[in-house]
């Protein structure tokens, strides 16, 4: 299929358009899960490490699964898979208003929420990066705002629908909302020019015609048809027997001819297919082979290596208070009534702030990124650990909003990881940590949860969560001061003068 040029306009603001909403109305449920974790506790009364599992999968599935949904958007596109995966969240949600006990949530909130929500940030993000070159930037800055402000607004929204209707209630409505996603999936228009022949596939996943039985068959009948529209009659099929004194015959039935000659074909084909197969496993090994040897090359890099730890420590310790300030507001005896609004709807348009703002920064040359990110962790850290400090809702208003603006740093994670591997091993390197990402926000919220349920507190456990932010900081900073490249540049001086002075007394 042969793309056109990349507008960067035009159609593309539609979809620009349509991604965010796609965005808002996927991750806005989800994402402010912490309104429905605390009618959860209640409701089932499992423990608090238990049932954070349900928003913590529901957010890590989609990124532990991402290679799995770039696969599916690259052979399906965009606009299939949006629809598809509208029904998956639409559904999940849905079933989880009937869900009888914590484990159906784990299935249904968790894992098909959490799939579809994967799916649809892979498609929003291709279709937009093919319809946008020059202006890709502000594109998918322009959408991925589109999660951020669903958090802020789905966070009241299901307070107040759970307050009317119930939570069962609050489930079905937000579920229906979510069948928006199929209109705005109708709307992502493919990229393609519809009036130009397919070519020809030249990768080895495609078989060539000549391996193809079927193609034999049409073309015997095709010369049977011709022979019979010139019209030779019953005689003239018999030809003399010439030196070799024997009469040679045409067979009178062409369908005959072709029943002789398939299962001689048929072998061959069987043999051509067989080599081909075989071919095809060599190559498919040989890539095999070759991604293992980058993954490994790319772990040889003493900066991606404290990045990766980096990135799976800050995704355990930053994301619970997504998930938790407000079952710890009430843990700290916060009334209700000095909830003006809710700690997540603070977190959530923080989070969109930062996104745009460290975007920003990250785009002036005489800031380094990589130090940018060092800070954002270092801080969140600190931040994390003066929760336990923070018994008024103002106070942990003020400490949403630092941790939500903060959290905005994935707006300038691919600077980083460009800066870190290059253009050319972005995109291995991004999946290997956005793997590791979804690895930490499946783990952050039930071992926090864990720690309440051990020591009645979060105090505790708000302390190991800034420790572990902390330890992935230094150890990204310890990787990127530039005394290591001091270091590497002194080494090879003194094998100059050693190389020298050999050559010079080899020669006298």
């Amino acid at each position: 299929m042969e793309f056109q040029k990349s507008p960067d306009g035009g159609w593309g603001w539609v979809i620009v358009v349509v991604s965010f909403f796609t965005q808002f109305l996927s991750y806005g449920s989800p994402l402010a899960v912490g309104v429905l974790y605390v009618e959860w506790l209640d409701a089932f009364g499992e423990g608090k490490g238990k049932t954070a599992w349900v928003g913590s999968l529901a957010s890590g599935v989609g990124l532990l699964a991402s290679p799995v949904c770039s696969l599916f958007v690259s052979s399906f596109g965009a606009r299939p898979v949006t629809i598809f995966s509208g029904f998956l969240v639409a559904g999940g949600l849905m079933l989880s208003s009937l869900a009888p006990n914590i484990y159906f949530l784990f299935f249904s909130y968790g894992i098909v929420v959490g799939l579809g929500c994967g799916l649809l940030y892979t498609a929003t993000v291709t279709i937009t990066c093919q319809y946008f070159d020059s202006r890709r930037g502000l594109a998918l800055g322009l959408i991925s705002t589109g999660s951020s402000v669903g958090l802020f607004i789905y966070a009241a929204l299901q307070k107040m629908l759970i307050e009317f209707y119930g939570l069962d209630g609050c489930l079905l409505i937000v579920g229906a909302l979510a069948l928006n996603i199929l209109a705005c999936g109708s709307l992502m228009r493919p990229l393609q020019t519809s009036d130009c022949p397919f070519p020809e596939k030249s990768t080895p996943e495609n078989v060539p015609d000549r391996y193809s039985m079927y193609n034999e068959k049409e073309k015997n009948q095709e010369e049977t048809m011709n022979f019979q529209d010139k019209g030779y009659s019953s005689e003239d099929k018999c030809l003399p027997s010439g030196d070799w004194g024997r009469e040679t015959s045409l067979p009178k039935s062409p369908a005959i001819a072709a029943h002789t000659k398939e299962p001689e074909t048929y072998k061959k084909k069987v043999v051509e297919q067989t080599n081909f197969c075989k071919q095809l496993a060599k190559r498919k090994w040989q890539l095999y082979r070759n991604y293992c040897g980058e993954t490994a090359s790319l772990f040889k890099n003493k900066v991606f290596s404290a990045l990766f730890i980096a990135i799976l420590l800050f995704d355990i310790g930053g994301f619970p208070p997504s998930l938790l300030m407000e079952d710890v507001a009430r843990s700290y005896h916060v009334r209700e009534e000095d909830l003006t609004m809710p700690l997540i709807s603070i977190f959530g348009i923080m989070t969109a702030v930062g996104k745009l703002l460290l975007g920003i920064l990250a785009d002036f040359k005489w800031i380094n990124t990589l130090y940018l990110y060092v800070a954002t962790l270092i801080i969140t850290g600190l931040a994390l650990c003066a929760i336990p400090l923070a018994k008024s809702y103002v106070t942990l208003a003020i400490l949403s909003g630092i941790l939500g603006f903060l959290t905005g740093n994935w707006s300038i994670f691919p600077y980083v990881t460009t800066k870190t591997v290059g253009i050319d091993k972005l995109a291995h390197a991004y999946g290997i940590l956005m793997f590791f990402a979804g690895l930490g926000n499946s783990l952050g919220p039930p071992i926090v949860g864990w720690f309440y349920d051990w020591t009645q507190t979060y105090d505790i456990a708000f302390y190991f969560s800034g420790f572990c932010v902390l330890l992935g900081g230094f150890i990204l900073l310890l990787a990127i001061l530039p005394c290591w490249d001091m270091c590497n540049k002194r080494l090879p001086k003194p094998a100059v003068p050693t190389t020298f002075f050999y050559k010079v007394a080899s020669n006298v």
